[in-house]
Order: structure tokens, then C-alpha cells, then sequence
């Protein structure tokens, strides 16, 4: 069957979203089940908060750094090609990560399968767009999104279990027998496309410019956190002069790894803006929600991941379903609605005190923050990738990923030093019972700002108006 004809209900067509939901999960589930290990890798490496959050924040960078050229590569050199050369980088990165014997050897090793999970998102969502037949699209993303978030959000759950059956090295050690199996399910049965306009050369300036702005920046916020702030100030400002000449550089390109002219369509737009915000809340709420759970609460790590299930539920349910809400009635109002159960949800859970119960305390706020994040996952993806033509699918899905992740990246990377938490804070537990409602008040404003953002730069029409081509 010919590239842009698969049916959704077809057996070729459900192939295509089992192997490219299965390929995403992998970066995804690793962006969200390393939370729940941190206090042991804490306790067995004898780690510290700013080590701890390199763990998280070194897979992000790199995700953040390389994603959009993940997703021109995509275009350039073929949608299958590099989504299996990513899984297979991913997979080899994740025994260097189950093997390591220290901090550093286990950051490097995170920094590595960044490179690889950026590679492998933005081409499965690629395949998808430029697989499909335009009528069936918006379920197939529908049910991209759905199982795919399911992987993040089953994150926590997933660790725990492991953590607490063997060790935190089973939470990396699990994604070899995954990677192997998507490469073979991939090589049968996904479809090979490219953009055959794309430019034949590499914005390598552009993607090194990339690196060394997004990693000053993270690693100024992480020292700003830890109170050294002649460090992040010189850290920041390489960051502010590599983004700067990032932003030239693409401007100048003959074939920019990010083309500008993305951003001058609206929609396109405020669905980043929006996903900046949303995955911003949900990263900060996941990173600090699972180690309060257990550091405060004295919860095992398998009761702090299995507290996160809601979330995994309602995205599961609600992601399909609002694919056709959004197609038929515009995603305006989900996207209204969506950030605002998540700054609710949150909002719910900065009320926890250390005598609140795991049930009665914390299932309320998980509960309302997992039905938002189900009502906006599939709208806020379609409206990105729908607002570009089919032939930019590949980057228009980088950026849209590189927004989620670099979210995650900033707010992971802040938010412990916004709310007090910085030094052995997120090991103290009263410490940490003291800042942590202030970081979920603070996760709580930019999700309700995404829903601002929805109200005012969002059309109430249907999602197929305004493309850039």
C-alpha cells in the first residue's frame, strides 16, 4: 500500500501504530520512570540533589538538543531509516546506563540515550502523518498519543515495580528486549517516506548551537538552584549568546535544521506554547510528586508509582476519543479545558502534608490532573502537525517534541530552587514537605497559563485551516 494510504482499522495500518507507539514509548517511558528510582540511585551511588537531577535533566538535554535533528534527518534520509538507527542507539545507550558504576558513568550514559529517544520521536509521529490517509489521521494521532503518553505516565508505576522486585539497573535494562523487538516489527511492517524537496546538506552549526545554548541553560538553572551563582551566571550567558546565534544561524541557512517560517503560522504557534506549558506541569508534578510520596509519606517505590496509575488511565481512555472531539468541534475548548484540570489537579496536590494519607490525600489531585492531561495530549499534538503541511511532518513533530522535552528539561531543572529545595532538599523531609506546595503552586500557574494561551490564540474552528507549506 502507497505512503499517505493506510487506513486506520487495517492490519497494516494498526502495525504501523503498534510498532511506532511501542518505539515512542521507549523515550517517553524513560523520560518519567527514572523518577521513581531516583532515591535509590541516590542510596546506591550516593548521589545528591544536583547529581540526582543531572540523571533526569542529561537525558533531556540531549532529547531537547537533537530532536529537531532527529526530525529532519527523518525527512532528508527516510522516516523508517532513522527512527530504527534511533531505536538502536537507545537500546545500546540503555545497558551503558544498567551497567553504570557511578553517577558521572550513568549521567554520560543518559546523555547518550537522549541522542538515540531523539532520533526515534519525532519520526514515529512522521510515519504516522505521512502514512495515513488524511481522513483517518486525527485517530491514528489520537491513538499515537494515547498509548504513547501511557508510556510516560506509567513511568513511576513501571519503576516501582522494578526498584522495588530487583534494582533501579531492571529500569534500564527492561528497554533492550523492547528496542530489539521494535526493530524487527519495524523492519516488516512500516513503510518507508521522505520529503523528496528536503535539502540535501546538514545545519551541523545549528545543531551544535543547539547543544551548548539548551545545556548553559540548564546547567545555569541547576547552579542558580544550588546557590552558586557566579557559575550559572557565566553559564547563562553562553547559553543567551548560543541561542542568539542559533536564531541567526537559522535565519541564514541554505537548509536550517529548524525552518523559521514554522512559526509564522499561528496555530502552529500557540499548540507549542501551550505543550511547553502542559508538559512543563506535567514534568514538574511527576518528578517531584513520586519523591515526596516516599521520601515524606514513607511510601515503597511500587505504592508511589502505582498512585500515579490514574493519570496512564485517563490518558489511555480520553486520548482517542479527543482526537475525534478535536477534528469534528476544533480543539479550542479541550484546550481550555485540558490545562485547566491540570493546574486544578495540581493546585489539589499542593495541599499534601506529611499526615496526609496515599489514598485520601493524593488520589483526588492525581485523578484531576490525569483527566486534563487526557483531554489535551491528542489536540495539542493534531493541532501542531495539522497546522504544516504533510511534507514538514518530520520537523514540525520535532519541534512539537523538543517543546515537551525541553518543558520538562527547564522546570525540572528550576523548580527545585524556585520552591527551596536545593542542596540535599529533595532528601530532607522536612525540607521537602515545606517546598513541595509551593512547586506545585508554581507547576500549577504555567498549566493554567497554557489554557490563557488556548482561549486567546486558538480558533474555535475546525483543525485543517492554516497550514505553512
Amino acid at each position: 500500500m502507497a505512503v499517505s494510504e493506510l487506513v486506520y482499522r487495517s492490519s497494516a495500518g494498526r502495525w504501523v501504530i503498534a510498532v511506532t507507539v511501542l518505539g515512542s514509548a521507549l523515550g517517553f517511558l524513560d523520560a518519567t520512570v527514572v523518577n521513581v528510582a531516583l532515591p535509590a540511585i541516590g542510596e546506591d551511588l550516593g548521589a545528591r540533589t544536583a547529581g540526582l537531577q543531572w540523571v533526569l535533566t542529561g537525558y533531556l538535554l540531549t532529547l531537547s538538543s537533537f530532536i529537531l535533528v532527529g526530525g529532519a534527518y527523518a525527512d532528508r534520509f527516510g522516516r523508517r531509516r532513522v527512527f530504527m538507527i534511533g531505536t538502536a542507539w537507545f537500546t545500546l545507550a540503555s545497558v551503558g546506563c544498567a551497567l553504570a558504576p557511578t553517577v558521572p558513568v550513568l549521567v554520560a550514559a543518559r546523555l547518550l540515550q537522549g541522542v538515540g529517544a531523539a532520533l526515534v520521536t519525532p519520526g514515529s509521529l512522521a510515519i504516522i502523518e505521512s502514512s495515513f490517509r488524511r481522513s483517518d489521521r486525527s485517530r491514528a494521532i489520537g491513538a499515537w498519543a494515547g498509548l504513547s503518553g501511557v508510556g510516560a505516565a506509567a513511568g513511576p508505576l513501571v519503576g516501582g515495580v522494578l526498584v522495588d522486585a530487583g534494582s533501579w539497573r531492571w529500569v534500564f535494562a527492561l528497554n533492550v528486549p523492547i528496542g530489539a523487538a521494535v526493530l524487527l516489527v519495524a523492519a516488516r511492517h512500516v513503510p518507508e517516506s521522505r520529503d523528496p524537496d528536503a535539502a540535501s546538506g546538514l545545519d551541523v552549526p545549528g545543531a551544535l548551537l543547539t547543544v551548548v545554548g539548551l545545556g548553559g541553560l540548564t546547567y545555569a538553572v541547576i547552579a542558580a538552584g544550588a546557590g552558586q551563582t557566579a557559575v550559572a551566571l557565566a553559564a547563562g550567558a553562553a547559553a543567551v549568546v548560543a541561542l542568539g546565534a542559533f536564531v541567526v544561524r537559522e535565519h541564514r541557512a541554505a537548509s536550517p535544521m529548524l525552518p523559521m517560517a514554522l512559526f509564522r503560522v499561528r496555530r502552529f504557534t500557540a499548540a507549542n506554547l501551550i505543550t511547553f506549558a502542559v508538559y512543563g506541569a506535567l514534568g514538574g508534578v511527576m518528578f517531584l510528586l513520586v519523591v515526596y510520596l516516599q521520601v515524606v509519606l514513607g511510601c515503597s517505590a511500587l505504592v508511589a508509582g502505582a498512585l500515579t496509575v490514574p493519570v496512564t488511565l485517563a490518558v489511555l481512555v480520553l486520548s482517542p476519543t479527543m482526537g475525534t472531539v478535536s477534528e469534528r468541534w476544533g480543539p479550542r475548548l479541550p484546550l481550555v479545558v485540558g490545562p485547566s484540570l491540570v493546574a486544578a489537579g495540581t493546585l489539589l496536590l499542593s495541599r499534601l502534608t506529611p499526615q496526609s494519607s496515599p489514598a485520601g490525600g493524593v488520589l483526588p489531585g492525581v485523578l484531576v490532573f490525569g483527566l486534563g492531561l487526557g483531554v489535551t495530549v491528542t489536540p495539542v499534538t493534531s493541532t501542531a502537525l495539522a497546522s504544516v503541511s504533510e511534507r514538514h511532518s518530520g520537523v514540525a513533530s520535532g519541534i512539537n517534541n523538543a517543546t515537551a522535552r525541553l518543558a520538562s528539561l527547564l522546570v525540572v531543572a528550576a523548580l527545585p530552587g524556585a520552591a527551596g529545595l536545593g542542596g540535599d532538599g529533595l532528601e530532607d523531609p522536612v525540607a521537602l514537605a515545606a517546598g513541595f506546595g509551593t512547586a506545585m503552586v508554581l507547576a500549577a500557574v504555567l498549566a493554567a497559563a497554557g489554557a490563557v494561551l488556548a482561549a486567546v490564540r486558538i480558533g474555535p474552528e475546525p483543525r485543517q485551516v492554516e497550514q505553512a507549506g
